[in-house]
């Protein structure tokens, strides 16, 4: 497998946060939301927290799919964090999306001792060198009958593997939307990983599967 060579954390310039804004991620984030819903089932009215919520786009469909989903957004970056606000608003969803800019690994220290309907993360994990403190932080966030769920890339075993993914999925987007996809793929965890960083903060390695050719996905339903 080729080694991991990690991203930025976060991204700062405004000029990558528009790049990405612009990226079609409809379907990956539409899928995600309808993935949650199976696994969570509706909305009950209690707040999902969305951990590296980007530009709120997987809020935005979460509350589109679910009128009764209300979703605190939280992500490192302040310029990602200007552009979530503004979409929102855009989709006239301030009354039921908010967004804090708070680091992933400190969500306890950000949010006290709140606790979630549901904890939800899509493409944070591969942003971290040590992922281990942000999945025990979502753990804890989760409340009693509540869902944890996290979406990420898989590592591919080999550069042609990248290069494929990135003409699979990503052709038809700008060279430097491609690039982000090819370091993001580069910088992600194995499916071997993320199992043993799973049962390192105490879920069962049975919870993380991989669920597409290029995702892995965590699924976890706390005991009500």
């Amino acid at each position: 497998m080729i080694p991991r060579v990690l991203e930025p954390e976060s991204m700062e310039s405004a000029e990558d946060v528009e790049e990405y804004d612009a990226m079609d991620h409809s379907e990956v984030n539409n899928r995600f939301v309808a993935d949650f819903l199976n696994a969570h089932g509706p909305c009950r009215g209690g707040e999902v927290l969305d951990v590296g919520t980007g530009t709120a786009l997987i809020p935005i469909a979460l509350a589109r799919a679910d009128t009764y989903a209300r979703v605190v957004g939280l992500d490192l970056a302040p310029a990602m964090i200007e552009r979530a606000e503004r979409n929102v608003a855009a989709a006239e969803l301030s009354d039921r999306i908010r967004c804090i800019q708070a680091d992933a690994k400190s969500v306890g220290e950000s949010l006290g001792g709140s606790a979630f309907e549901a904890v939800i993360s899509n493409s944070i994990i591969h942003h971290l060198a040590d992922p281990r403190h942000a999945l025990a932080m979502m753990v804890e966030r989760v409340s009693p009958g509540g869902t944890l769920m996290i979406r990420d890339l898989i590592r591919p075993d080999s550069d042609a593997e990248v290069d494929a993914l990135v003409e699979r999925y990503a052709a038809g987007e700008s060279p430097g939307a491609r690039a982000l996809f090819h370091a993001s793929l580069r910088a992600a965890l194995s499916l071997d990983e993320i199992q043993m960083y799973a049962a390192e903060v105490g879920l069962p390695a049975a919870c993380v599967d991989k669920t597409s050719d290029r995702h892995w996905t965590l699924i976890w339903n706390r005991n009500a």
